[in-house]
């Protein structure tokens, strides 16, 4: 029987990743509020909102179900998707110059079991003048993603380096998913290929 992966979120990135990495999957976004609880850690809140999107779409048989949240932290801040403009303006300053991280909680989910999981990913930004954060805000580009910014985008040229996967910071650590895909049936590495179907 082949496996299908359901991916409980719209974000474009995380589609684009899991087509680059082979892996087939059906749209089935979750809407459900991001906010965090008042003194919620990174880790604990962007793990919660995974698990809380791949609980909020239905789930069959022959289905694991992919829910994720990407945050950005800075100083113990947690940024995510910027209201506005300002605040996306506000969000870059706070990122000027300083090394930050990108969390992303994954949560698997079958009719049967759940896991969850995260990873994370230090980033550092070099200097930013007040001219190139306006112009990059201007660009648009910055208004839905998490921290204002997105690293396979017009922002790379402001990223100095990162420690960890890369792909983490795009919206999903590619190879941590395919690993506890491995791990959701006692098949393992046959149940992950069964969701590659079976010309892989």
């Amino acid at each position: 029987m082949r496996i299908m992966l359901v991916l409980a979120s719209r974000s474009p990135r995380r589609q684009e990743l899991l087509s680059r990495a082979g892996i087939p999957f059906v749209l089935r976004p979750a809407d459900i509020p991001e906010e965090p609880y008042e003194g919620e850690a990174a880790v604990e809140h962007a793990r919660r909102l995974a698990g809380q999107k791949a609980q909020a779409v239905p789930c069959s048989e022959n289905e694991i179900v992919l829910g994720a949240d990407t945050v950005v932290v800075v100083e113990g801040q947690i940024l995510g998707k910027p209201r506005d403009p300002a605040d996306a303006v506000r969000m870059l300053r706070a990122l000027s110059g300083r090394t930050h991280e990108v969390v992303t909680g994954i949560c698997l989910r079958t009719s049967c079991r759940l896991i969850v999981d995260s990873e994370t990913t230090r980033v550092r930004f070099v200097p930013l003048t007040e001219e190139e954060i306006a112009a990059y805000v201007a660009s648009g580009e910055p208004m839905d993603k998490a921290g204002a910014y997105a690293i396979q985008g017009l922002a790379s040229k402001f990223i100095d380096r990162i420690e960890g996967c890369y792909f983490n910071v795009v919206g999903l650590p590619v190879a941590l998913l395919w690993k506890r895909l491995k791990e959701m049936q006692p098949g393992g590495a046959a149940e992950a290929q069964a969701i590659m179907g079976p010309s892989v």
